[in-house]
């Protein structure tokens, strides 16, 4: 089985500098403009930008690397996303403010906790014109289910034992035990919906340069020119009538130097662009009078991921210390360059999909303050560790040094030696799952979000067997096992914030700032989609001309 996190380190051999990045983005009460200095707001993050009034021929629109397929069921990280949210549609879909409507399914129903029943949606086709069937949809979940699928999101799928027709235009979906996980995911990747004959007939071509791909969405797929560009055309046969794109062609370039980035931005050689460039570039494109810089809201986080169960930082009062010694503020102004916003917790207020005053009243406990006192206490009742905390550092990425610098500095504060070791871009992605290459290391820098506005997405990376549990935590079992099973949003709530109160004591993970969704945009355009949405629901569709 692929798991997703395996794919995304797989990614990370080709675009970490990209992802690792990500945390360009930031916020402020003035989620669009200018280059005056950010004041970062969790509550004044756009979800939209003004539509596009006038018809367009093409956009062009950058993305941090080229895509190795558009088929959902590989689109494991951000550019293959980007491009395929525009194309395949799933059964719920994530609106712009990041709540879910319905999607290609009408309607869902649970009669019990361990099925799931979608009916599907009358009248929609593909592509090809071929109406799509609920023998569509169950073969769209039926591959991604199994020991043997080679789906990235088999994560979600791992207790669903069957997805059947039941009916003219209805899938039942069985799971082995309740998991509330699942049916949220199916407003991400993990729930898009493509053509059977044609993904039997293109085999491992589906979805790649050298295939076809059919889906349901506002556009479709009309060129894959490998190494240059993939262009995407409206669709005009798209079956909801309320959505009417302005924008007639996206042609998609894969402009990965930082540098010519920025330069085809701010000259207009390229329309947008989701930002992954460092922040040094965001501070130009702010000052450019050619383009807009939007502040979204995002699920997206930067922490330090403990990896080493043996050594200083496999001892909680370690973690403990160096987290309370780190200035988050410092270092979302220095090294963000003000583009981010700190982090006391994994799960930002973004992902309180329900029970929101729950959420909110356990946040207030958690803060950003440094208290080095405190700090120093825990690393005498620890003992200082006779070697030195390692930190794995991503060759050329200034984020990952610059980080590094601000978490040696607060080690030094406190009688930690903290040291750092650079790994070459290409081999950074193994340390996500392949334990040799993590030897001699303590920790590594991390960019990772929620797929949906649900906290326990986050917090269940550190149920006991989990590839993102690098330590043997162990810290919340129980609760995790219960919270999953919990379809009560109104009960699941307060054994989420107990997890969380656990996960953030315990410090797997040291949470270091939250990375608001960057979108730049050339000002002879608007109305794409600023918010996390962007990589899950068609973000081009209300783009139109502004002159």
């Amino acid at each position: 089985m692929v798991t997703r996190k395996a794919a995304l380190a797989t990614a990370a051999v080709l675009s970490i500098a990209a992802i690792a990045l990500a945390g360009c983005s930031g916020g402020s009460k003035s989620p669009t403009g200018g280059p005056s200095k950010l004041a970062l707001d969790l509550n004044a993050l756009a979800t939209t930008t003004p539509a596009g009034t006038k018809p367009v021929d093409n956009i062009n629109w950058n993305l941090p690397y080229e895509p190795s397929s558009v088929d959902p069921i590989f689109t494991w990280n951000y550019a293959e996303n980007t491009v395929d949210a525009n194309l395949c549609e799933s059964l719920v879909k994530m609106k712009p403010d990041l709540s879910m409507e319905p999607g290609l399914a009408s309607k869902v129903e649970q009669p019990n906790d361990t099925t799931v029943v979608y009916t599907i949606r009358d009248g929609v086709t593909f592509w090809d014109g071929k109406p799509l069937t609920a023998d569509d949809v169950a073969y769209s979940l039926q591959r991604q289910i199994g020991a043997d699928t080679k789906s990235y999101w088999s994560d979600y799928f791992k207790n669903v034992t069957s997805a059947e027709v039941t009916g003219p235009m209805q899938v039942t979906v069985k799971l082995s035990k309740p998991d509330v996980l699942f049916t949220q995911a199916m407003g991400s990747a993990a729930g898009a919906i493509v053509e059977k004959a044609a993904a039997q007939a293109g085999g491992q071509a589906f979805g790649t340069p050298k295939g076809d791909l059919q889906c349901t969405g506002p556009y479709k797929l009309d060129k894959w020119d490998s190494g240059k560009s993939i262009v995407i055309s409206r669709n005009d046969a798209y079956w909801d009538a309320n959505v009417k794109p302005l924008v007639k062609q996206i042609t998609f370039s894969f402009i990965a130097d930082e540098s010519t980035a920025i330069n085809a931005l701010r000259t207009g050689d390229v329309d947008g662009q989701f930002f992954y460039l460092p922040p040094a570039g965001l501070s130009q494109l702010q000052k450019s009078s050619n383009v807009t810089t939007t502040f979204g809201k995002s699920f997206v986080f930067w922490t330090l991921a403990a990896i080493n169960k043996d050594g200083a930082l496999g001892d909680q009062k370690i973690r403990e210390a160096l987290s309370l010694a780190i200035d988050r503020t410092a270092l979302t102004n220095v090294v963000f360059q003000g583009a981010a916003i700190p982090a006391p917790t994994l799960a930002n207020p973004a992902m309180w999909g329900y029970e929101k005053d729950v959420f909110a009243k356990a946040y207030k406990q958690y803060n950003v303050t440094p208290d080095l006192e405190k700090a120093k206490k825990l690393v005498a009742e620890a003992g200082s560790p006779k070697t030195p905390i390692v930190l794995a550092v991503q060759g050329s990425s200034a984020v990952h040094e610059q980080t590094a610098s601000v978490i040696q500095a607060a080690g030094e504060a406190i009688g930690l030696n903290v040291q750092t070791k650079v790994i070459p871009v290409e081999q950074f992605g193994n340390l996500y799952f392949d334990k040799t290459a993590r030897q001699g290391l303590d920790g590594f820098f991390t960019t990772n979000y929620s797929d949906f506005a649900d906290p326990l997405n986050v917090y269940s990376f550190f149920q006991t067997g989990n590839s993102h549990d690098y330590i043997d935590w162990n810290g919340a079992d129980a609760e995790i096992q219960q919270a999953l099973g919990t379809t009560d949003e109104a009960k699941r709530a307060p054994i989420v914030t107990d997890i969380e109160k656990k996960v953030t004591t315990g410090l797997p993970w040291i949470p270091l700032a939250y990375e608001p969704t960057t979108l730049i945009q050339n000002k002879r355009i608007s109305g794409a989609v600023p918010s996390f949405a962007y990589l899950y629901a068609p973000w081009a569709v209300t783009i139109g001309g502004t002159k």
